[in-house]
């Protein structure tokens, strides 16, 4: 029997005149651009939101006699072509900002390698931070024209579905997404077969199928094990993302990091930069260095040239947040592949060996930092504690000469921006803003916007994220009628007029999401004010193994469902990317609240100011260097950092001290005609500081000249 998931897809004769809604719906850049969205949409508005926004499921279900109503209809055919148009211009453009300032690189390739992908809610290939900057890098990168190829996995199962059981304790479910509902296609050789790789995984060889993914004009590789010539227990390998113990984990980054360059080789590309985002993928090093030894390269010269056309980015300050693996798993898994390097097994393990750590092992940030010359951080307060934090790797070296430098993380505007903004945007900073999102100059004209029409637009985007929190409610009592409680913690309560406070990450408990309950009598009195009441949306998966992330979530859903708060604190189940955006735009205040310096960036904040949501945050990551006393609210820093009992407790404190004496009294002071100017200019402030300089746009940029340009001045290609 043909396996199902390399079938044709059948839309292609169904859509008839329409047919080249299948091109548009299987390249995401509909997914960032207005106007293919609403095209989308407008095919039927029940079913674009019955599908969660996927045009591919979309056009899978829509009845052909929709299609061929719209086909007859030329003012739907004008906006179709118009569309096409856009596409065609976009994909074909020789004038990108990329070409026109590095010409002669204009044919290079730079590979970006990590383990997630946040893309759109219809691939589940992401759990958060990690993947949703991932996906804004190469979306960005397609923008400027920025040649990117990006690798990663296919997850069949993807990171888990969230549910919280009548207890309030988070349940993981796993489910095969399916692939003919998602804008996936089999990769190909140049010559025209499948691309299947080789990899060998310790004592067995295992195949690798690769998918691609077209995001504008970057494509995108995922590695797939679930083969059935592979064994079983190979076959799950890449089924779901950050599952299974240390022993899954290495395995899977064998995969990742060799199966990667292979993968790039088989497919024709050879790469002049490659960028390692995070340490997951950082075997990739020792797999270039083992071309070039078996070129003829000693095991220096090859270490050097692989070094110098490398890009590591380091993303967390927190220890637990570093792959390490025993030296038993480095014995079983790469005996007979040091020998090929040209090295024993000592000089091999002390490629990832860290003087005077606590973690004992073969740690992969120490390989990544050793194998490459062009090293970063993603905030400046991030890079200050990386440099101190890894300067064991170079002992000679004062810490702020060490060579870890910053490139903060940044946000695809048009990919997070709410359309009535965009829509805005467009009216007073001109319809090219977002090509020029990076401009300060453009968004000093958001001062000249009326006071009113942005106050409207933040009321709809109000109205909107309850509508969303209704719809969820009701879906669960009609699938669960008797659990009215959790109907109730799910924000059926919520007051569409009152202040509200949004937050919404991964439940680590540094990040601290039960802060806020501090004192709860304090809390109560915001809450239950009859006048100027406040009200908090949680919403955020804990990893399953994290027993203390779940506790925290558990502790939430407990106040959640306490009838003495009001109704006023809600819990959105299920947090992804469809939910984030309604979140980011929706809610009043961002509030984050990570244990200070644990906080690498933290783009959620970002996005929430791009749709005029005002930050309340700890002054870490990108909020340290975001914040200049006008554009949100700052939780002042202990002089010295203390033990975390009394971190907790002067944080909290201040949290309680801003919202009563600063949030509350400007956000509820209202003119004649009800809108609260002074809210407003925060507002304004918050746009006009936020966007130019926490844009993708900048981030992109800084990463071409500042780490691609340079690393990609060495031949990094095949020895």
């Amino acid at each position: 029997m043909k396996d199902p998931r390399f079938a044709p897809d059948s839309t292609q004769t169904l859509l008839g005149g329409l047919a080249r809604l299948r091109d548009l719906a299987h390249n995401l850049w509909w997914s960032w651009k207005p106007e293919a969205r609403v095209l989308f949409r407008d095919l039927d508005s029940t079913l674009w939101h019955l599908t969660r926004h996927n045009p591919v499921r979309m056009l899978h279900e829509i009845k052909p006699q929709r299609l061929m109503a719209l086909a007859d209809d030329p003012a739907f055919m004008r906006r179709y072509s118009g569309v096409l148009k856009m596409f065609d211009e976009y994909i074909g453009a020789e004038d990108s900002w990329f070409v026109s300032k590095y010409p002669r690189w204009k044919d290079t390739t730079i590979a970006y390698f990590s383990a997630e992908f946040g893309l759109h809610s219809s691939i589940p290939i992401y759990s958060g931070g990690l993947g949703i900057l991932a996906g804004d890098h190469c979306k960005e990168a397609s923008d400027l024209g920025v040649p990117l190829v990006g690798l990663g996995f296919m997850y069949p199962q993807g990171y888990f579905r969230q549910r919280l059981n009548g207890e309030g304790w988070q349940e993981a479910e796993y489910e095969f997404f399916n692939r003919q509902e998602s804008p996936i296609a089999q990769a190909r050789t140049p010559a025209g077969p499948p691309c299947v790789v080789s990899v060998d995984v310790g004592p067995r060889v295992v195949q690798v199928a690769v998918w691609q993914v077209w995001v504008g004009r970057v494509p995108l590789f995922l590695l797939d094990t679930d083969l059935p010539e592979n064994d079983p227990a190979d076959r799950e390998l890449s089924a779901r993302l950050y599952g299974g113990d240390q022993e899954v984990r290495i395995r899977q980054e064998i995969v990742l990091g060799i199966g990667g360059v292979r993968t790039l080789r088989l497919l024709g590309l050879r790469p002049a930069v490659w960028h390692a985002n995070e340490g997951h993928s950082a075997f990739q090093s020792l797999e270039r260095i083992r071309e070039f030894v078996e070129a003829g390269h000693d095991f220096d010269a090859a270490a050097k040239i692989v070094q110098e056309s490398t890009v590591f980015t380091t993303h967390t300050p927190v220890p637990a947040g570093h792959d390490v693996f025993g030296h038993d798993l480095m014995d079983r898994y790469f005996h007979n592949y040091w020998p090929k390097l040209g090295l024993d097994r000592e000089r091999f393990l002390a490629l990832g060996s860290v003087e005077g750590s606590h973690r004992a092992g073969f740690n992969m940030t120490a390989l990544a930092l050793r194998q490459s010359t062009h090293a970063n951080a993603v905030s400046r307060e991030h890079g200050r504690v990386s440099r101190q934090m890894w300067q064991a790797l170079w002992p000679e070296t004062p810490e702020d000469r060490i060579p870890i430098r910053t490139v903060t993380n940044g946000i695809h505007a048009p990919t997070w921006v709410a359309g009535e903004f965009h829509h805005l945007y467009c009216k007073y900073l001109g319809p090219d803003w977002v090509s020029r999102a990076d401009d300060p100059a453009l968004w000093h004209r958001v001062s000249e916007i009326p006071d009113h029409e942005i106050w409207a637009i933040r009321l709809e985007l109000k109205r909107k994220l309850r509508r969303l929190m209704r719809e969820r409610a009701r879906a669960r009592w009609m699938r669960h009628p008797d659990e009215w409680q959790q109907v109730l913690a799910e924000g059926v309560l919520l007051d569409p007029e009152a202040l509200t406070i949004g937050f919404a990450r991964r439940f680590a408990t540094y990040k601290r999401a039960t802060l806020v309950f501090s004192s709860l009598e304090r809390l109560k009195r915001l809450l239950l004010d009859r006048w100027r009441p406040v009200q908090i949306v949680f919403a955020g998966k804990a990893h399953p193994a994290d027993d203390p992330g779940r506790e925290f979530i558990h502790q939430v859903y407990r106040h959640c469902k306490d009838h003495a708060l009001g109704g006023r604190i809600a819990f959105l189940e299920d947090y992804d990317m469809h939910v984030a955006k309604h979140l980011v735009q929706g809610v009043d205040v961002w509030l984050n609240t990570p244990r200070q310096p644990l906080e690498a960036c933290g783009t959620s904040g970002q996005k929430a100011a791009l749709n005029g949501v005002a930050n309340l945050s700890i002054l870490d990551g990108w909020w340290r260097e975001g914040y200049d006393g006008a554009n949100g609210w700052a939780i002042p820093s202990l002089n010295e950092l203390q033990d975390p009992h009394t971190q907790d407790a002067h944080d909290a404190d201040h949290i309680y001290r801003i919202i009563e004496s600063h949030i509350v009294p400007l956000y509820y002071e209202r003119d004649r005609d009800g809108v609260p100017r002074g809210w407003v200019e925060v507002v304004k402030d918050a746009i006009r500081t936020t966007v130019p300089q926490f844009c993708a746009r900048r981030m992109v940029k800084e990463y071409v000249d500042l780490m691609y340009a340079p690393a990609g001045s060495h031949d990094g290609g095949e020895p």
